[in-house]
């Protein structure tokens, strides 16, 4: 069985944007669907959020896929840093990695002031496919483009698409759930 995995961000919760009905669909699939709620914008560190994390690790699997949007995909990261084990595949959609602007740049310093270990990150997983769009209001492009080089994978750029999130019309994300398919 599949493990997924999705992470949300600064302000986020399980019930917002796509993830609900991502769930459903995946659950539909057979996967078993994880979507912690991380402590939000209070007390947001790599730290409090990990204490949440660990708390379903028997779940990161071989059979994982993390499905991350915006800040989670900069834990996403420092997930796959500290893994032992090589996972099916990470989904990065709308993440921080440190190109300005980012507008929530002071919460999101925690998870991207320090660099990022890129051999480490590729080590553990099989597939990354990163989706950015060149109208997000909260995190620039660069750092989708950036993301994609680091990673050595082609952008999945979107046109007009926003944050990826309900105020941009995304409570589904047919693109994302056909990309996930492939990897179960």
């Amino acid at each position: 069985m599949t493990n997924v995995f999705i992470i949300h961000g600064t302000g986020g919760h399980p019930e917002e944007n796509w993830f609900p009905w991502l769930k459903k669909e995946l659950e539909t699939l057979g996967c078993k669907v994880i979507i912690p709620q991380f402590p939000t914008p209070e007390n947001q560190t790599p730290e409090t959020w990990f204490a949440v994390f660990d708390k379903y690790k028997e779940h990161f699997t071989s059979d994982t896929i993390l499905i991350a949007h915006s800040l989670g995909g900069a834990f996403a990261l420092r997930i796959l840093e500290r893994s032992k084990i090589t996972i099916k595949a990470a989904f990065f959609v709308g993440t921080p990695v440190g190109v300005r602007p980012i507008k929530n740049w002071d919460g999101d310093l925690p998870f991207i002031g320090k660099p990022f270990d890129w051999n480490k990150i590729k080590s553990h997983t099989h597939r990354s496919i990163v989706f950015h769009s060149n109208n997000d209001p909260y995190v620039s492009l660069g750092n989708g483009e950036l993301l994609a080089e680091k990673l050595d994978v082609q952008l999945t750029f979107i046109k007009n698409a926003g944050h990826f999130n309900r105020t941009s019309g995304y409570e589904k994300f047919e693109e994302l759930l056909k990309k996930v398919k492939i990897e179960l």
